[in-house]
């Protein structure tokens, strides 16, 4: 996973827990990092309450209770819908917000840290995106019977891109707002641009970086499948699904990192080349991403762009 690396002079940050992993808020103006950390809070809370398949007071958990009716949906869950199916639209279907019940199938069905062994449920194709009939003028919905939502593959990465642009219009000052590896920069960056450590695992990449860039603009995101893991049915599984099949991708890629407009962008890629396997660099390539591919045997493939384009550069 990605991490923001250790604050340079004159900028501060917090971190904290929230969604299941850590967020993290740096600000380049430190009077108004309490109100930057207040702001993130407010927004994290409102995502899970929006976007939360793990509580059942959530209103996408109302949503799969109404399945077959429509409903009217709430401008938040709106445009984490409308961001889900984007990114299935844009990825032929490799991200898919329908992968609910594949997941849930795996033993990924509460939160992370509750996850244990136990019977692996037969693997099934999803549904498909193209399923869910979605107004997004009229935020109406209506989901079919036996298909459940995961919004994984966007939601935290949408509240990164909300977080930020929200902290910096409040506050004026730059701002990188990183949630578990999915970072989103606003603002004026310090002098030689937001120095982020990419690894293996978010929570000790600073420590124990693979690499280093500076960012100075625009979304990052890391997919990775060696963070999430666990036991079930006696196979090794983890949390990025092939909605092809309903199962875990054959391993090929243990992180992907994705530079991209936006953190939604960038992590839907990043999880779409997971699922691809071998055909990830040129699939990347051909869309304009600058990316890193680190294989389960460790070795690197780049993409072009990564890391001197697009505001990203191999830090010194």
């Amino acid at each position: 996973m990605t991490s923001a690396s250790a604050a340079p002079s004159g900028v501060a940050a917090a971190a904290f827990r929230a969604l299941g992993t850590t967020a993290e808020v740096l600000v380049t103006d430190p009077a108004r990092l309490d109100t930057a950390v207040e702001l993130l809070h407010d927004e994290l809370d409102a995502v899970d309450a929006a976007c939360s398949r793990f509580r059942a007071d959530s209103e996408i958990s109302r949503l799969h209770d109404a399945a077959g009716r429509q409903v009217r949906v709430g401008p938040l869950l709106t445009e984490a819908l409308a961001a889900a199916l984007r990114a299935a639209r844009l990825t032929g279907g490799l991200v898919d917000p329908t992968v609910g019940t594949a997941v849930r199938a795996l033993g990924y069905d509460r939160d992370f840290a509750a996850v244990t062994d136990g019977p692996l449920g037969a693997a099934a194709p999803a549904p498909g995106w193209h399923r869910v009939l979605f107004d997004p003028v009229r935020a109406l919905v209506v989901l079919p019977r036996g298909v459940h939502l995961d919004l994984g593959a966007t939601a935290k990465a949408l509240a990164a891109d909300r977080a930020a642009r929200r902290i910096h219009t409040a506050t004026g000052c730059g701002t990188l707002v990183n949630l578990g590896g999915d970072l989103r920069v606003e603002g004026p960056a310090p002098a030689g641009g937001w120095q982020v450590a990419i690894g293996d695992d978010h929570a000790d990449a600073v420590t124990r970086p693979d690499t280093t860039v500076a960012l100075s603009g625009g979304g990052l995101a890391t997919s990775g499948t060696t963070r999430r893991r666990w036991q079930r049915g006696g196979r090794a599984v983890h949390h990025i699904v092939d909605p092809r099949t309903g199962d875990v991708p054959k391993p090929r890629w243990r992180t992907v990192s994705v530079a991209a407009k936006s953190t939604v962008d960038a992590n839907a890629a990043s999880t779409a080349a997971v699922v691809l396997g071998d055909a990830a660099p040129s699939w990347l390539a051909g869309r304009g991403l600058p990316a890193r591919l680190v294989g389960v045997g460790g070795d690197v493939v780049t993409t072009p762009g990564w890391p001197r384009e697009t505001g990203l550069r191999e830090a010194s």
